[in-house]
């Protein structure tokens, strides 16, 4: 088939305006290596924003998780505990500090990590290995973790939450936004991320100190000395005053970036006709409740959540599609020069990692297996999106089996 215009992508790049005046300021002043006003402003704005204390800014959001295992001592041969559903991201810096990742499965209210096995894992590793260092919990897609339930597991074993919120910024649980709902958050502000400093992360917390080591060891952990001194391993991971000027003209468009996808993922819900997913944890089945009129499975946020909605996602279930999977729509998308992606491939499931404990029941293993990512851009024009419709529509039609 003929690929049709301008590729579709799944999440690209979306400037306010503001960010180039932050940047050409920056130029003016010469201040274009690390450190400077941006730096400073774009701290404060994340601050202000999430509510928490203290944010140090980075390269990146993998920096940010680095710098917060070592913030919270974890050294070669230490177990810490990470969602199997993510990006390698948020598992890779354990392998960094010579660590051991344990992994547990999803829950199927949110598609996070599950409370339940995250204890039974706690307590399976204190019998084997002493207590885990830490515990790195994602929110996927912008959707929240149960992190009121998974705080007070780890609260009962002493056990810091670092809360990876790279897909989640404008998102909220109750009251509280997050990026302020672990003793360590990390942001992400990578290109497709929901605003972006075209590469870039942040550490957050509400004690100032350790965010202040953490600047520390982000700039070569050089010593207060008249010449260039360091007494112990340093990286570097500190921000350009440059990079930051496009972070604080993002910050000025959050909100009406997290409107702009929220509704998207409302359009695509409606005009694909698609059904809510029905979580029941009794059996650990991702939901598949045999009414769908398409058998396209949207995630409904429970309440007291409210998702960004970074990326809309849905679950294709072959039973009700003639057989059509998650892929053959993914290959439909491609071929019609539109972007979309599957589910993030379990890390228990990766060769990097199979290695390793798993704590799990099979709900990642089926999101993979079913689920799909459409674009989902605050530039995706209503046409665009109608055109990505159109295309899952046609593939449904085209290729249902009639039994």
């Amino acid at each position: 088939m003929k690929k049709a215009g301008a590729r579709i992508y799944l999440s690209s790049p979306h400037m306010g305006g503001n960010e180039i005046n932050y940047i050409n300021d920056a130029f003016e002043k010469n201040w274009i290596a690390p450190l400077g006003e941006n730096v400073d402003g774009f701290e404060r704005d994340l601050q202000n924003y999430t509510g928490r204390a203290h944010a140090a800014v980075v390269t990146s959001g993998t920096a940010a998780i680095h710098l917060a295992l070592m913030l919270c001592g974890v050294e070669a041969g230490d177990e810490v505990i990470c969602q199997s559903l993510t990006f390698a991201a948020s598992a890779n810096p354990i392998l960094y500090q010579g660590a051991k990742p344990v992994f547990v499965d999803s829950e199927t209210t949110t598609w996070n990590m599950d409370p339940d096995l995250l204890e039974k894992a706690i307590q399976d590793r204190i019998r084997k290995k002493g207590t885990p260092k830490a515990i790195i919990v994602v929110h996927l897609y912008g959707m929240p973790a149960p992190m009121d339930r998974i705080i007070e597991v780890a609260s009962k074993y002493n056990i810091p939450v670092i809360e990876d919120a790279a897909e989640a910024l404008g998102s909220t649980l109750g009251d509280k936004k997050c990026g302020a709902l672990g003793q360590f958050s990390v942001l992400s502000f990578n290109g497709n991320k929901i605003i972006t400093t075209s590469g870039g992360g942040a550490l957050l917390a509400d004690d100032g100190e350790v965010i202040n080591k953490a600047r520390f060891i982000a700039t070569q952990a050089r010593d207060d000395a008249p010449h260039y001194q360091h007494s112990k391993l340093g990286y570097n991971y500190r921000m350009s005053n440059i990079v930051a000027g496009i972070g604080r003209g993002q910050m000025e468009v959050l909100d009406e970036r997290v409107r702009v996808r929220r509704k998207n993922h409302q359009d695509y819900f409606d005009f694909l006709n698609g059904s809510w997913l029905d979580s029941n944890p009794e059996n650990n089945s991702v939901g598949f409740t045999g009414y769908s009129d398409t058998g396209l499975y949207f995630l409904k946020e429970p309440e007291r959540y409210v998702s960004n909605r970074w990326l809309t996602t849905l679950l294709v279930h072959p039973d009700e599609t003639g057989g059509i999977t998650n892929n053959d729509i993914r290959l439909a998308l491609e071929a019609q020069n539109i972007e979309s992606r599957l589910l993030w491939k379990p890390m228990h499931q990766q060769p990097l990692y199979e290695k390793y404990p798993y704590y799990g029941a099979g709900v990642s293993d089926q999101l993979f297996e079913y689920g799909l990512c459409l674009p989902s851009g605050s530039n995706l024009t209503d046409d665009q999106r109608e055109e990505v419709c159109s295309a899952i529509k046609a593939v449904l039609s085209t290729k249902r089996v009639v039994v």
